[in-house]
């Protein structure tokens, strides 16, 4: 097993990742910034290096300091978690080349799978199926892009090959704005990604947002656990996930399931991933792969009874996978809550200090923050300050759980979603399962 492993993150994932060391009996190195001296992870770690100021290009995007970090603490591998350096090719080569563990894929598959245009080519060859497009970068021939767009039928979306988070992305409803649509979207990728290659796909109107979790071992051995529908979005963030996804029968599952471990298999892939699918009219279209844990990885855990974290440790320390595939079992259902700090109808964020916390509790509930009552929630990273997971023997026991967890929950001080978590739980749409992911922005009124 590891000896010791330096958390190269911050928040709950961070608090996450540390309490699955413990578990294994592996020392754990916290690396934080001026601002996040006070983290419960840093608090709680047998070490902490702090690596520079706030910003996050000065601390957490820092790669020389997280490295030097490791060297100091005689630590042997780094978790980057989800964000910041987490899907970063060279990162990952440079954490290698220093001597140390990459708790991750090897950087060339994290370097194929994070263009999309080579991403896509790898899961049709793999029998993955994915979104019709242009098979490829666009050229700069105008009458070539036309006759693309044309064969596809409008509308159409304009993809950056690196992009990520919902940016990079332009629908085209016609010809007249075609040409634009992809001269803004390859100067947004280049200022964003520092790669302007673009692509083109068909826009599916209604689709739903289902993903597929992988775990693979350093011996080809490769499984899958099932689905998460994360359809619940405002501007590309998920807000609520939810697994099994709702309407997905077993057969689907073993079937995209398969495609899934033969395209891990093809490309050699190590450790936990998510295969993001468009799902509309009962088929699945590839979009892109995540070549880390994902925040929504609890939902999974909780209906199959499976530690990812540890998981992605053991694979790390060389450890084959103990399961097979007909050892995964889909059990209960599982819904997880993003919880913000943030204002729950704008959307602003709303850092400060956190006068009083309590976290809900009851069966079937789990509540991963770092959260405490005095803890300053600071304004320069993300607003996600915690997550309520529910799980129950089926759907509507999980949705009551979850109802029964939001009301319990107090953060005072701050202003968060949980407002809008409730609105949605007594949505009548959203109790009947299977909506799109535009959903809640027509509901919301910001489409």
């Amino acid at each position: 097993m590891l000896e010791k492993v330096v958390i190269a993150n911050r928040g709950e994932i961070a608090l996450r990742i540390l309490r699955a060391c413990r578990e294994l009996g592996i020392k754990t190195v916290a690396v934080h910034s001026t601002a996040d001296y006070n983290q419960k992870h840093v608090l709680l770690a047998d070490e902490s290096v702090c690596i520079g100021p706030p910003p996050s290009k000065d601390s957490y995007l820092n790669m020389p300091a997280i490295i030097s970090a490791a060297e100091v603490t005689d630590s042997v591998a780094i978790h980057p978690g989800y964000g910041f350096l987490s899907e970063n090719a060279d990162f990952a080569e440079r954490v290698e080349k220093s001597g140390f563990i990459f708790i991750g894929p090897k950087p060339e598959t994290i370097r194929l799978m994070g263009d999309k245009v080579s991403a896509i080519k790898v899961m049709k060859a793999a029998g993955v199926p994915c979104v019709p497009g242009s098979d490829g970068p666009l050229s700069n021939d105008p009458d070539e892009n036309f006759r693309i767009a044309r064969e596809l039928g409008y509308p159409v979306i304009i993809k950056a090959a690196g992009g990520g988070g919902g940016r990079g992305m332009r629908v085209v409803h016609s010809e007249a704005t075609l040409l634009n649509a992809i001269n803004v979207t390859q100067a947004e990728a280049t200022a964003a990604f520092g790669n302007g290659e673009v692509y083109m796909e068909k826009y599916l109107e209604r689709p739903r947002h289902i993903e597929i979790q992988v775990l693979a071992d350093n011996y080809g051995n490769v499984i899958h656990l099932g689905e998460r529908d994360c359809s619940l979005q405002r501007r590309h963030q998920k807000v609520i996930e939810e697994a099994p996804a709702p309407g997905i029968t077993a057969k689907q599952r073993k079937s995209i399931g398969e495609r899934c471990i033969a395209a891990c298999r093809e490309v050699g892939y190590r450790g936990a991933g998510t295969l993001e699918f468009l799902y509309q009219d009962g088929e699945f279209y590839f979009i892109e792969m995540n070549t880390r844990v994902q925040v929504e990885h609890p939902v999974t855990e909780q209906v199959t009874g499976i530690d990812i974290v540890k998981a992605q440790l053991r694979i790390a320390a060389g450890e084959r996978l103990p399961w097979t595939q007909s050892d995964v079992q889909i059990r209960g259902h599982a819904i997880e809550c993003r919880i913000n700090a943030e204002d729950p109808k704008g959307f602003i964020p709303s850092p400060g200090p956190v006068k009083l916390f309590h976290a809900p509790g009851g069966p079937g509930i789990r509540v991963d923050s770092h959260l405490y009552s005095g803890y300053t929630v600071p304004p320069y990273y993300d607003s996600m300050i915690g997550k309520i997971i529910a799980y129950g023997e089926d759907r509507d026991t999980a949705i009551a759980r979850m109802k029964n967890a939001l009301s319990e929950m107090v953060i005072e001080g701050i202003k968060t979603n949980i407002p809008l978590h409730q609105e949605i739980f007594n949505h009548a749409a959203f109790k009947s399962g299977g909506l799109d992911i535009h959903y809640l922005e027509r509901r919301l009124g910001l489409k």
